[in-house]
């Protein structure tokens, strides 16, 4: 509910603030006193285009804020909160807009500066405005669906579940044929090299074994060039043990004469034992170090098989068991992402299927309703000066959605055998402010923004229409705050609650002001809205007689 309204320096207001209450309030006051001047403030302050002709001749800026009242549970609440506005349980929320002279404005929801956008889509399901310029609300097709729904009170949860179905499957089959398709591209890759692994058949530390087996043969081979030609220099017929033996047998023919060449000689004895021993002890060492070189190039071969293929891969040798392992796991998950395409294939025929049918009997439901809410609009054609006028619910096929596939549009044919077509380009001004309140009085019981705002539904009718108009207003007050500028007497009397919109000269300069009546002062106005400038007794006793009647 909008309960207050502060403006300063629109156009003729410099500073004005008023209090709103719930119920029906009207906005009374002659041509040219400033009436829309309030609407278009309190469009700025609900997310309008800023316009710098709204700012006061002389001055620098103008603002406008309006403090609405909502419940906890409105949904505007989680809409502030999702862009990270706080909302405090019971508070009021303000919306705030200034507008500098040199075009600059400025948007706030309490103290937080946002978008413009954002201050919109919040004010949208606060506040409505219908004028005979009004191009959204009732007037917009795409709300006409939710609207329907709500008058029939049609739950649309499971069509919207069953629609997540499909859409979270179709999302998930698309994911499975883009890496199923990915993976089709690297099949003959990833089987070539399987094949390549599986036929090397490399093990884990088979290459250090091999590069330590290979190391090993070829020091051997570099080690048994060196022994070569020893066995001739040691134990050959002319090698140093034979001459260490012919040596010792010349001293030990002389030693029997000379003892002195005993030493000598046991030196000899001693060196040829120590000789045999070395030529025994070299010739385990060259059979110790004896290789096949057919052994060697077969180790050398898998060695470099080995190593190559990791390079190949650019894995480590000893990762290859591994690496030929996860290729054949990504082979067979290739061969179930067919299996898994062919069962998601199943299960969304299935989902569209289930869908299919919710959607059929969605779209029967609103069928019916749309019958209903033709004749409930219908019903209240004839009072309002809209005999020849016929209303109807239009349900054609959209796209398949969450809300289903209807398309909603309120269609109307203002004269006998004309076409129906969209409010907005059959109906004229007055008679499209008409059918948007018996719109509004035939959908009051499915709910609408906490306070509307109609600008003028009245212009052009009067007597009975007037009164007819006046009550409807009257009636949909009762659920929702319900505020409306006006020049009919029979509609004013019907409020709850009147102001009076007022021009005075300030000096060299005109102010507009807003005065809210009571009592006397509302005989009046009304009296006023009768007979013109001039008030009379008999419009006086009209005044009271409306008055009393409503």
């Amino acid at each position: 509910m909008l309960r207050q309204l502060a403006i300063r320096n629109v156009v003729l207001i410099d500073s004005l603030e008023i209090e709103f209450d719930s119920g029906l309030g009207v906005l009374t006051g002659e041509t040219g006193a400033g009436k829309s001047i309030l609407l278009d403030a309190l469009g700025l302050a609900l997310g309008d285009r800023a316009d710098t002709a709204l700012v006061r001749q002389g001055q620098d800026s103008a603002s406008v804020s309006a403090e609405i009242e909502v419940g906890s549970d409105h949904p505007v609440v989680g809409l502030l909160r999702e862009q990270g506005l706080e909302c405090d349980p019971g508070e009021p929320i303000l919306l705030r807009r200034s507008v500098k002279s040199d075009g600059g404005s400025r948007a706030f929801i309490g103290a937080s500066s946002v978008p413009a956008g954002t201050i919109r889509e919040a004010a949208a399901s606060l506040i409505e405005i219908h004028g005979q310029h009004d191009d959204r609300g009732l007037l917009h097709p795409r709300g006409h669906r939710a609207l329907l729904d709500s008058f029939a009170r049609i739950d649309t949860s499971a069509v919207e579940a069953a629609w997540a179905r499909v859409t979270e499957i179709e999302h998930s089959l698309s994911a499975a044929r883009a890496a199923a398709a990915e993976a089709e591209r690297d099949r003959d890759y990833l089987a070539h090299a399987v094949g390549e692994i599986d036929a090397l058949d490399p093990q884990v530390g088979e290459e250090t074994t091999l590069s330590e087996e290979r190391s090993a043969m070829q020091a051997g081979a570099k080690a048994g060039e060196a022994l070569e030609g020893l066995d001739e220099l040691l134990g050959g017929s002319e090698g140093a043990l034979a001459q260490l033996r012919q040596a010792a047998r010349k001293i030990e023919r002389g030693a029997a004469d000379h003892p002195a060449l005993a030493e000598a000689l046991a030196a000899l004895d001693r060196a040829l034992i120590e000789g045999h021993d070395a030529e025994d002890k070299i010739a385990r060492a060259a059979e110790a170090m004896a290789y096949d070189p057919e052994r060697l190039e077969a180790v050398e071969a898998r060695l470099f098989d080995i190593r190559g293929l990791a390079r190949k891969h650019r894995v480590e040798p000893d990762s290859l068991a591994d690496l030929g392992e996860k290729m054949r796991a990504q082979l067979a998950e290739i061969e179930a992402g067919g299996e898994r395409i062919e069962a998601l294939d199943a299960e969304l025929k299935e989902a569209r299927l289930a869908y299919s049918k919710l959607a059929e009997e969605l779209a029967r439901k609103r069928r019916d309703a749309a019958g209903r809410l033709d004749v409930a609009v219908a019903a209240e054609l004839a009072p309002l000066k809209l005999d020849s006028a016929k209303f109807r619910t239009s349900i054609g096929q959209a796209e398949p959605g969450p809300t289903g596939t209807d398309k909603v549009e309120f269609e109307v044919s203002t004269n006998p055998g004309a076409p129906f077509g969209p409010l907005t380009k059959i109906a004229s001004g007055g008679e499209m402010s008409r059918f948007i309140l018996a719109l509004k009085v035939a959908l009051a019981e499915a709910g609408s923004a906490g306070t509307m705002i109609f600008d003028e539904i009245d212009r052009g009718v009067g007597g009975a229409v007037a009164s007819a108009i006046g009550e409807r207003l009257a009636r949909l007050a009762k659920e929702s705050q319900v505020l409306v500028v006006t020049h009919s007497p029979q509609v004013a009397a019907r409020a709850a609650h009147h102001y009076r919109i007022e021009k005075s000269q300030d000096g060299e300069s005109m102010r507009t002001v807003v005065r809210r009546l009571s009592g006397e002062e509302r005989r009046e106005e009304i009296a006023r809205m009768l007979s013109g400038t001039a008030i009379t007794e008999e419009a006086r006793a009209q005044a009271s007689r409306l008055l009393d009647a409503a």
